[in-house]
């Protein structure tokens, strides 16, 4: 067969067409506000290939001066080999080297760009690809304003109250600014390490309409911008940089005081158990928690009362306080939590051990993190900042812990009721997570003056349980053996793909992770553990606590 130039390949493909450098000349992702943001992409999971689809016409610019124009509409792969990137395209294979260029040729707006991993959202901007550590490392440059239009509607939701999404996309664009930086190859990631960025859809007309009544507004603390910061819910009070990440980033921009929004709407997280003023039905966990701190008592020792598990009861709970906050007033952040309890024992006399008898009352006092928040199923993040709270009726002490998040800024369940119940607007809403600031419409000049401060991990992540990338997963076997006694299969399908979910020491987000599991991994439930939410798994090889929410049974 006769080999073909690379001319006289592409001159008979009608969607190809090689340009010579210098004549044309694309539209640039620079739009009117003047300001771009390159955002790496890691959600898509992009290791050694790229699966893209044109919307719009797209200009490929390789390293070594290869060019090649895309036409609308056309579909083509991207893979690594030999560590170059080469390009399949109607039946053809190019090499670009080691860097490639995907610039768009149109409009340059929120609908021109490409249709990433068989994604059906538009992604903006120009690609930029270059080859790190063996994979393929895309960074797309594109404006703000539409890289807000791909922001917005996953970090709130297009469904909620326009106000609420208007003040999202105040911060959003407060914090994506904040992180350009000079000194990087890129300023943001488009996971919940910075903010969620799935592209721009059409469908998400509330958010678009968000961004586009708040264009260049940013919230600006002495005349600087400041940091954005939002999370999920607050749990009922705001908190400050400095009880976060240290330091004083923006100090006069933040404070901690009570967010009655974040409290009264239904949707904020909050996970609550009962303790049985009788004692009765509580975890085992807990109950352990609560004797090995009697049994650390004084008065059990001398009283010449047995330390054996099976003679020890509780008898009565009198009252259960909370106490000693991590912070000074009015921080409600609490550490500690004191139990007034009546409890009976066993005696050994004269090598016998005797009835049950009352030990008296004995006040003890347990850690909130992760100990009892992780004895009650109530833990949220693992991160030891819930908020709180005891509540008593009749026959119980209600313990309920709020907080998805680090709660400093914007609480976006606060400002959805806020929006909703409230009638506020977004300038009252920023003004109430932000008392310290200003919204003022940036600068160029502003951007280019500052950056965003070091070694500081801004949000916590609130979708999955972790984001490790995990491209060429491989999964344990799970032998039969292991199922006995009510055992079952699920399969690990309730995170993203290429994302991972640690297997813990113990029930509880605060334990020490055994390794990370892939998605599909089987995986033998042994027993849906006591502490709600919380499954005991086994392979093969290893086992450990999931979280049950991540499970599918399969067999």
């Amino acid at each position: 067969m006769k080999k073909h130039t690379l001319f006289s390949i592409l001159s008979v493909l009608v969607l190809l067409t090689v340009l010579v450098s210098g004549v044309f000349v694309h539209a640039s992702a620079e739009k009117s506000d003047g300001v771009l943001l390159r955002v790496l992409l890691r959600r898509l999971n992009i290791s050694t290939r790229i699966s893209a689809k044109t919307a719009g016409s797209c200009l490929l610019k390789g390293a070594g001066g290869t060019e090649m124009l895309m036409q609308t509409d056309t579909a083509f792969d991207i893979e690594l080999r030999d560590n170059q990137l080469v390009v399949f395209a109607g039946g053809a294979s190019i090499s670009f080297g080691k860097t490639l260029d995907i610039l768009r040729c149109g409009d340059a707006g929120a609908s021109d760009g490409l249709y990433l991993m068989n994604s059906s959202a538009v992604y903006p901007g120009d690609l930029s690809l270059t080859i790190e550590e063996g994979k393929i490392q895309p960074i797309l440059s594109v404006s703000v304003e539409d890289y807000l239009l791909g922001v917005i509607p996953y970090e709130m939701n297009d469904s909620f109250p326009l106000e609420a999404l208007k003040a999202q996309a105040v911060c959003a664009r407060t914090y994506a600014v904040r992180r350009i930086s000079k000194s990087r190859v890129y300023d943001v990631v488009d996971t919940t390490n910075d903010q969620v960025f799935k592209g721009v859809s059409a469908s998400n007309q509330n958010a678009a309409k968000a961004v586009s009544e708040t264009a260049g507004l940013v919230i600006t603390v002495n005349g600087k911008i400041a940091e954005g910061f939002y999370s999920a819910s607050n749990g009922g009070q705001t908190e400050i940089p400095a009880h976060v990440w240290g330091g004083k980033i923006d100090a006069d921009c933040y404070s901690v005081q009570d967010d009655p929004w974040d409290t009264a709407n239904p949707d904020s997280l909050v996970r609550s158990a009962d303790i049985a003023k009788d004692g009765s039905n509580l975890y085992r966990w807990m109950t352990r928690l609560i004797r090995e701190a009697v049994f650390a008592d004084r008065a059990w020792e001398s009283g010449g009362y047995t330390k054996s598990e099976n003679e020890f009861r509780i008898d009565r709970i009198r009252s259960v306080e909370l106490k000693t906050p991590k912070y000074a007033a009015p921080s409600r952040l609490y550490t500690e939590m004191d139990m007034t309890l009546d409890v009976s024992g066993r005696k050994v006399s004269g090598g016998t051990i005797g009835p049950f008898a009352s030990a008296g009352t004995f006040t003890v006092t347990l850690k909130l993190f992760p100990d009892v928040l992780a004895a009650l199923g109530i833990e949220i993040s693992g991160n030891g900042n819930e908020i709180v709270t005891v509540a008593e009726t009749d026959t119980a002490f209600r313990v309920s812990a709020g907080r998805y998040g680090h709660g400093v800024g914007l609480s976006q369940r606060g400002a959805q009721w806020m929006a909703l119940d409230g009638k506020k607007t977004f300038e009252e809403i920023i003004r109430f997570y932000f008392p310290g600031s200003e919204i003022r419409r940036m600068t160029v000049q502003q951007i280019s003056t500052q950056s965003a401060p070091k070694n500081l991990i801004p949000r916590t992540p609130e979708t999955a349980e972790n984001i490790m990338p995990a491209p060429h997963p491989t999964l344990m076997p799970v032998s039969t053996e292991l199922l006995s006694g009510g055992a079952y299969i699920a399969s690990v399908e309730g995170i993203d793909d290429g994302s991972t979910l640690n297997l813990r020491s113990r029930p509880s987000m605060a334990s020490s992770v055994v390794m990370r599991l892939s998605k599909h991994q089987k995986l033998a439930v042994i027993d849906e553990y006591e502490v709600p939410g919380w499954a005991f798994v086994k392979t093969d090889s290893v086992e450990g606590y999931v979280m049950r929410s991540y499970l599918e049974k399969t067999e």
